[in-house]
């Protein structure tokens, strides 16, 4: 307890708009550094789907100083770890290391996102990686159903659009296309620096803006909100299951409200305890794997459930499942919401333990609420749940919003959409 008391979050903004955020952990002896690009696929234009995640790819290609080589060979020499993301609306590159090759993480990220060349020829080499990458996807139906669900639910939107793109817009991209979307989004004022571990912040500010400091801001598109298109995506496949997701929309506005979410995810289909495991696997034996899950985005969200189960039970499925939701909005067991708090809380504290979960949280706490939020007034928002507020959320999520639905398998013959809208109702 001693030690955690000394962990510290810090945040600073260099004169260029450029943010730091640490969480400093003395206790710890490795690192967790990274940038969080304020942009993701649904920045991309029409004819740019799945461009983010291909400069994502290419920022380890080569830049002036270094070839793609050379970037892993450095990271590597010294034991370090180094990936990248990109999701719907951001795109990170982070390394994992230790304390004393500081200088050396600070320096690669910021060659990587500075000084990239874009190399033709690793373009044309990273273009077939992806599509390959794409073809995996579309060859993996519990990965196809979400691509499904996410055109399902925003249809028309580049938020229902697939990250990786598709193979005719991927096949397209130019070095300049690549370039473009680079100077429109990657400026100091969309990025976001964090770290997390065995660091001083004042001395990582100041390396920081050695580095970092004179890169100018950038052009960033206002994004347009989504609409909700209760859409149905069905895709037949020769399977032996049929891959199913339905959800609705959600929003949070506040701390409360998100951990309150959570806890009605975790109650409803977050483990083994919860009540979908309980009622459709264990009860009825209708799946093998099925969960329950939100994700959020900066102006909205989603709440789903995905589930496997033969073609012959899907509409036995979506019922009991709609009914576990809708019995959930006239009331939660206190014995229920004790063990999702507990669930939660646990798992808060657990990931204080993993440098790297560190620094993700971070990165989004300061990007869904504009702030980091300390573990104190977490630890209070959790403690606020109880069974009205879940209840509360179960009843705004079911209130007159008809649902999206996605599904893979070997039959398209499933409820409508109305039809599990009304058994929501019940």
């Amino acid at each position: 307890c001693a030690k955690a008391k000394r962990m510290t979050i810090s945040v600073s903004k260099l004169g260029n708009g450029l943010k730091i955020a640490t969480r400093s952990m003395p206790h710890t002896t490795t690192l967790s550094i990274g940038i969080w690009v304020n942009a993701g696929a649904r920045d991309e234009q029409d004819d740019e789907q799945g461009i983010a995640h291909m400069l994502e790819h290419m920022a380890f290609k080569g830049t002036k100083r270094r070839d793609a080589q050379a970037i892993a060979t450095e990271v590597e020499n010294v034991g370090g770890f180094m990936n990248a993301h990109t999701s719907r609306e951001e795109t990170a590159y982070y390394l994992r290391l230790l304390p004393e090759h500081l200088d050396l993480g600070v320096d690669i990220l910021a060659d990587i996102l500075t000084e990239s060349t874009l190399p033709i020829d690793e373009i044309e080499r990273e273009r077939g990686v992806i599509i390959q990458e794409i073809g995996q996807s579309l060859d993996t139906p519990d990965d196809l159903v979400f691509d499904l669900f996410a055109a399902a639910c925003y249809e028309g939107h580049s938020l229902g659009r697939p990250i990786l793109g598709t193979v005719d817009s991927v096949s397209t991209f130019s070095q300049q296309d690549l370039e473009a979307f680079l100077r429109r989004y990657y400026g100091a004022g969309q990025m976001l620096f964090c770290a997390a571990g065995a660091l001083d912040h004042g001395d990582l500010v100041r390396r920081i803006d050695a580095r970092l400091g004179m890169i100018g801001d950038a052009k960033f598109v206002t994004r347009h909100p989504a609409s909700w298109a209760a859409g149905r995506k069905l895709v037949k496949r020769d399977l032996e299951q049929s891959h199913v997701v339905f959800g609705l929309p959600t929003a949070v506005e506040n701390m409360v409200d998100r951990f309150s979410l959570m806890a009605l995810s975790t109650l409803y289909g977050g483990g083994m305890s919860s009540r979908l495991f309980q009622q459709v696997r264990e009860k009825r034996g209708l799946c093998y794997s099925i969960f329950s899950f939100a994700a959020l985005h900066s102006d909205g969200g989603t709440f789903a459930v995905y589930a496997g189960t033969s073609a012959s039970q899907v509409d036995e499925m979506l019922s009991v499942c709609a009914g576990e939701l809708a019995t959930l909005a006239s009331g939660v067991k206190d014995d229920e919401v004790a063990r999702a708090k507990a669930q939660i809380r646990a798992n808060l504290l657990m990931s204080r333990e993993s440098v790297s979960s560190c620094a993700d949280a971070l990165a989004r706490q300061i990007i869904l609420f504009g702030r980091p939020q300390p573990d104190a007034k977490i630890l209070d928002a959790i403690n606020e749940i109880d069974g009205e507020k879940i209840a509360g959320m179960a009843t705004g999520l079911i209130a007159g919003v008809t649902p999206s639905i996605a599904c893979v398998g070997p039959s398209l013959d499933i409820m409508s959409n109305g039809e599990l809208a009304e058994r929501l109702l019940v």
